[in-house]
Parts: structure tokens; C-alpha cells; sequence
């Protein structure tokens, strides 16, 4: 059964900075603050849609800094989540926090309510690029909270962002490999979007902010989703969740709603290349395997991987083969019969 999010916003609430991108009311796309009622109204839907399938899913407090809020509310949230998960019924709670906003004294009291996984929106790993985008902690803040998290048993999971404001995808790529070496069980991959009303917005505006094309993003941040895949590290998302209202109240930056599957199909394509180099295929028609779950994202969206081979001279035929893994390609130039005779 897949994991599955009982997801409760609590919007904009408790963070003590203005990050230069950040307009957390259009992220989430509310401002209504949650309350013990709307919690266990939540969890008592999923409880119904889900039936059995309740032990496979997190109650997930997402869109804040939650152990940044005050206390009381803190605690009334998690104690409205609690009993279902210390009775066994659902998997566990899921927040997402800064990582200045964690110690010892607020990780005992996520232990003791059934906390199960801690987010932490690191975003960069370069204190230059942290400074500039008003975040709040360092590099340092980071490594510490990450340590802590996992020494108390909770599964750790670490955010990322690319294209941030004096940023480069030299330090993006620096940034995942010092997030990997913290050794988290998940990792949130989110190209930088510029929203209206941000100081980010006015930076671009005015020329000191040139943010990542959709192209550019779909290229790094392909090459990130297989860097953490290879070390084990499973990327849970990849893109901003689709809105109305992020759609309405973007102005520039790389946002698809189906950015995860760019991701894949640029993976499988760069696969591809490589087996048409080790092949020595030039020209011509040739047999493509692929993983019969894969085929779309080898096609790509609007058949865009099959037009950019076929400039390349190659028109690609496509085979299924479910021995292969999910990225894997294989191929075979087609050789006519006249020539096989």
C-alpha cells in the first residue's frame, strides 16, 4: 500500500522571517487557521476513505513552521492527532519545520504526542545564498537539527530549493550533496517560483533576479532526483503542488504541474543517449526497450523526447520490457531485411 498524507495546513504561522520568495498564504492557498475540531474532522474523512488502509498514513501538520507556533496551539494540534496514532489506527504525524526551531525540549514533546517524521526546509546548504534569501539560520543550523532529529528516532526528512536568489547550480548540486551526507529518509526537491507581492518578485522586477527557466530547472533537478535515488534517499516531491491560486499569483519561475514526470523523461532521455552512443547508432530507424511503466515518460510530454531523437536522425520504435528498471533504456539499430539477407 502507498504512503499517503492526512495533510492540515497551517498556513504562514509561527515563522519568524520574511524569506525573500516566500508568500505562504499562496503556497497553500488559504489563510484559515486550523483547529483542534478541524483535525479530527480530517483525520475522521481519511478515516472513512482510506478503511484499512489507515496504518499506511501520516497525519502531516505542512504549510508553517510548526514548532515555531505558539505552544498551547502546538500542542492542542498535535493532541487532537494523537490518540489515533498512539491506538495504532494511523502510521504516525508528519510537520515541517525550520531548522532554528527545533531542540531537545520541543523534540520530547513530538515524542510523546506520536510525532513520526520531522521536515526540515534547509533550502540551501551555502550560508551566502541562506543570508541573502533572509532565512534565518546557517548551513550549521541545518547539520545540528538534522543530528538531533535522528537521534531521537525520528525518520528525517530535508527540503530543498533551486534557483534561489545568489544561487548557481554549483551550489545547488554542493547543497544536495550536503544534504545527503545528513543521511534523510525523504527529501523535497522545489525549483524556486517568483510570487507577487515577494521581495523576490521586486528583484526580478528590476533585473537582480534571473530566475531558472522551466528547461534549465527540468535539466538540475533531473540530475539531483537520480544523485539522492542512487544513495537510497527517496525524493517524495519534486515541484510545487498545483493551485489556482500559486498559478494566479506567480510571475516568473519554473513551475509545470506535472514537473516530477519533465524530471523522469529528461532522466530516461539522457539514458537513451547513452545507449545510442554505446550502440553507434547514427541514423535511421531503432528499437527502443523500455520498462512498460516508463513508456510515457520515454515518449515525453507532447512526444517531445521521440521529435528531439528524431532530429537527431533516429526514429525511435518503441518495445516494452518489464525485466528492465525504471529509467533503464536499451536499443538496437533496425537493420533492413535486404541487408540481413
Amino acid at each position: 500500500m502507498k504512503h499517503s498524507n492526512v495533510a492540515i495546513f497551517v498556513p504562514h504561522n509561527g515563522c519568524p522571517h520574511a524569506c525573500s520568495f516566500c508568500d505562504q498564504r499562496e503556497i497553500t492557498g488559504q489563510a484559515y487557521q486550523p483547529s483542534a475540531e478541524d483535525v479530527e474532522k480530517a483525520v475522521e474523512t481519511a478515516r472513512e476513505s482510506l478503511g484499512e488502509n489507515t496504518k499506511y498514513a501520516e497525519i502531516a501538520f505542512f504549510g508553517g513552521s510548526f514548532t515555531a507556533i505558539e505552544r498551547s496551539y502546538m500542542t492542542e494540534l498535535l493532541d487532537a492527532a494523537a490518540p489515533y496514532v498512539k491506538s495504532g489506527e494511523f502510521g504516525g504525524i508528519r510537520l515541517s519545520t525550520r531548522p532554528d526551531a527545533i531542540d531537545s525540549e520541543v523534540l520530547d514533546i513530538l515524542k510523546e504526542r506520536g510525532v513520526t517524521s520531522i521536515e526540515l526546509g534547509a533550502q540551501s546548504m551555502s550560508d551566502e545564498v541562506l543570508l541573502a534569501n533572509h532565512r534565518g539560520h546557517t548551513a550549521d543550523d541545518v547539520i545540528r537539527a538534522s543530528e538531533l532529529i535522528k537521534s531521537y528516532g525520528f525518520s528525517l526528512g530535508l527540503q530543498m530549493m533551486t534557483g534561489l536568489y545568489m544561487s548557481n547550480d554549483g551550489t545547488d548540486r554542493e547543497t544536495a550533496g550536503k544534504l545527503a551526507a545528513l543521511s534523510p529518509d525523504t527529501m523535497r526537491i522545489y525549483p524556486t517560483v517568483v510570487l507577487k507581492g515577494t521581495e523576490l518578485d521586486e528583484l526580478y522586477k528590476k533585473g537582480e533576479y534571473v530566475p531558472q527557466t522551466l528547461e534549465q530547472a527540468v535539466v538540475l533537478c533531473a540530475e539531483l532526483l537520480k544523485f539522492f535515488e542512487e544513495k537510497g534517499i527517496s525524493v517524495i516531491r519534486l515541484g510545487l503542488h498545483d493551485s489556482g491560486s500559486l498559478r494566479e499569483n506567480m510571475t516568473a519561475g519554473a513551475y509545470h504541474p506535472a514537473f516530477r514526470e519533465l524530471c523522469e523523461s529528461e532522466i530516461i532521455y539522457e539514458n537513451a543517449l547513452d545507449e545510442i552512443k554505446k550502440k553507434r547508432i547514427c541514423t535511421g530507424a531503432a528499437d527502443f526497450f523500455i520498462n512498460p511503466s516508463s513508456v510515457s515518460r520515454f515518449i515525453g510530454q507532447k512526444r517531445s523526447n521521440l521529435i528531439k531523437l528524431q532530429k537527431l536522425g533516429i526514429t525511435a520504435i518503441v518495445r516494452q520490457d518489464s525485466r528492465l528498471s525504471k529509467y533503464e533504456v536499451r536499443c538496437a539499430a533496425q537493420v533492413p531485411v535486404s541487408q540481413a539477407n
